[in-house]
């Protein structure tokens, strides 16, 4: 299911592997959703929130088994480091292409036979490394697979959640799916992964295998007619043009170009600021690897109350509002965080970010759901996505690089500054952001 929060496993990608070494003594418990809960939103959208809960999970198993598979089949920091670059790299080659053919699908069918795919390949993975007999290169097939997968799924996710509830109550959904994720991914699934993996390396691999299989299930309930209108159309040609116009809809609608615009840049800017994370972390604020991964939490712990802050703010503040206020907080965070003030103000800092990211993640999904009219919402959301992960690839390569030449504080002084920019210029058109007339309706483009 599609992550609904803005930087998915940021912001210490780079950490992952001395978080699951340190930060972890226990698994915590993680909740899927019962029938009984399900009943404000409605069936279909339980089906797919308890089917997010199950494969957020899946992922932070794999968050934490993953990078110790690879670091027990290299000691390569090079190749180590690749294996992030390889799961990232089907969202730059293809987010664009598998909006588009996500349109043009049942989004319901399109998931439940992605998420079969990615099991089956978790699958054949787990049985290579069983036998010992895995490699390198077949884990970067494997994750590859996978990425590509993820690029269908989630951008067919969020015109499902659209079909399942009513507009007005899209917020309450997103904050829902961000809180799963929240607990899945950043917090059950990492040391769960850890655990299994040390019992045995491919017990995590098809451990989250069932989970995509038990998504699949749970998603293929929903009982909602989610295939597109219309005759069928050339498959390339039709792609392409496609493609297009969802870019023309895309530059003809300004407020919702600039805030994806914004999103990249401040994904740039954070990974320019964070790229050293560990470092900043270790070496200026005197942190030890246990201290530091409990700072690697804070942010995680921050955004289990995100759904609660997303509902008081939202109502007093509204869409808008949430969006003005994150750019400055974060550019101000980034300065803060450049002065090097003692760790437990980072810590706080850090807590405080992880509700707000929460609340921004939501803020900004419900937005483009509630402005994108429904025929091009998963080539939106597929450009949404994009601007996330490439600005997350560039500002890591910029942020490592300044803190090579001129210090590890620079990036965040740079990040600050450009976040900043970003809150000034957006300040008018993120205000203009409205709903669609006819989100039901065919594209004006």
């Amino acid at each position: 299911m599609t992550r609904l929060v803005r930087r998915g496993i940021m912001p210490l990608v780079l950490a992952r592997d001395l978080r699951v070494r340190t930060a972890y003594t226990g698994v915590l418990p993680m909740p899927i959703p019962s029938p009984r809960s399900w009943s404000s939103l409605g069936r279909p959208f339980g089906y797919l929130w308890s089917a997010s809960a199950l494969t957020n999970l899946g992922d932070g198993i794999l968050l934490a088994a993953g990078p110790l598979l690879i670091a027990s089949l290299t000691s390569s920091p090079a190749l180590v480091g690749g294996a992030v670059l390889i799961q990232q790299l089907p969202w730059l080659l293809f987010a664009l292409f598998s909006g588009a053919i996500a349109d043009r699908l049942d989004k319901r069918r399109l998931i439940v036979a992605i998420n079969v795919s990615r099991a089956l390949t978790m699958v054949l993975l787990a049985g290579f490394v069983a036998t010992g007999s895995a490699t390198v290169l077949l884990v970067y097939v494997t994750l590859f697979i996978l990425g590509v997968g993820e690029t269908f799924a989630d951008s067919a996710s969020s015109p499902l959640v659209v079909a399942t509830v009513p507009a007005e109550e899209l917020g309450r959904a997103n904050a829902r799916l961000g809180l799963t994720f929240t607990m899945g991914n950043q917090l059950a699934g990492p040391p769960l992964g850890a655990v299994l993996f040390a019992f045995a390396s491919a017990i995590p691999l098809a451990a989250q295998a069932v989970t995509f299989i038990l998504g699949a299930v749970l998603v293929s309930r929903v009982r909602l007619d989610t295939a597109p209108g219309g005759p069928a159309r050339p498959l390339v040609r039709g792609v392409m043009a496609d493609v297009r116009e969802g870019l023309r809809w895309l530059r003809s609608h300004r407020p919702l170009l600039t805030l994806i615009g914004a999103i990249l840049v401040m994904n740039v800017a954070f990974m320019t600021a964070f790229a050293t994370w560990v470092l900043y972390s270790t070496r200026l604020l005197g942190l030890n690897e246990f201290q530091f991964g409990l700072l690697v939490t804070c942010s995680a712990i921050g955004g289990l109350a995100g759904p609660l802050a997303y509902g008081l703010v939202k109502r007093r503040v509204g869409h808008a509002g949430i969006l003005r206020f994150a750019f400055f907080f974060e550019g101000g965070m980034f300065l803060l965080f450049a002065t090097v003030p003692p760790a437990w103000v980072v810590a706080a800092t850090m807590v405080v970010f992880g509700t707000h990211t929460m609340v921004w993640g939501t803020a900004a999904t419900t937005l483009i759901q509630q402005t994108t009219p429904k025929p091009l919402l998963a080539r939106v959301t597929s450009i949404y996505a994009m601007a996330n992960i490439g600005g997350s690839a560039v500002g890591a390569a910029i942020g490592a690089t300044i803190a090579e030449l001129f210090g590890l504080t620079t990036g965040f002084w740079v990040g600050g500054a450009l976040v900043l920019i970003v809150a000034v210029a957006s300040w008018r058109s993120v205000r203009a952001i409205r709903p669609a007339d006819d989100r039901t309706g065919q594209s004006d483009a």
